[in-house]
């Protein structure tokens, strides 16, 4: 099994195909602990957000843990990075299927 490194987690993952569940609630661990990037519970929300709608079950009870830690603002940025995210990886998505 290959082994990325993702530098901008914005622009996650990279690759071939579509993110898997398992890969994003990777990223949520990684923010959610600090593992190589500082805690940001905000990106670890969206992350978690992300795999629990890929249905990593998981995902769902992190989730909701991390949110009863945050602010309503805060979850609220979350969900808009998500939506930004999902809308960036249907746009790319539709490029690869154009090319």
């Amino acid at each position: 099994m290959a082994r990325f490194e993702i530098l901008d987690s914005n622009a996650a993952p990279l690759g071939e195909g579509p993110a898997g569940g398992d890969m994003l609630f990777e990223l949520g661990m990684m923010y959610s602990v600090g593992r190589d990037v500082p805690i940001d519970l905000v990106s670890a929300h969206k992350w978690f957000n992300l795999a629990a709608m890929n249905g990593n079950a998981e995902a769902v009870r992190l989730r909701r843990e991390i949110a009863d830690q945050m602010s309503d603002v805060d979850i609220a940025a979350a969900q808009r990075a998500a939506r930004a995210w999902l809308r960036n990886a249907s746009a790319t998505t539709a490029t690869a299927v154009a090319a």
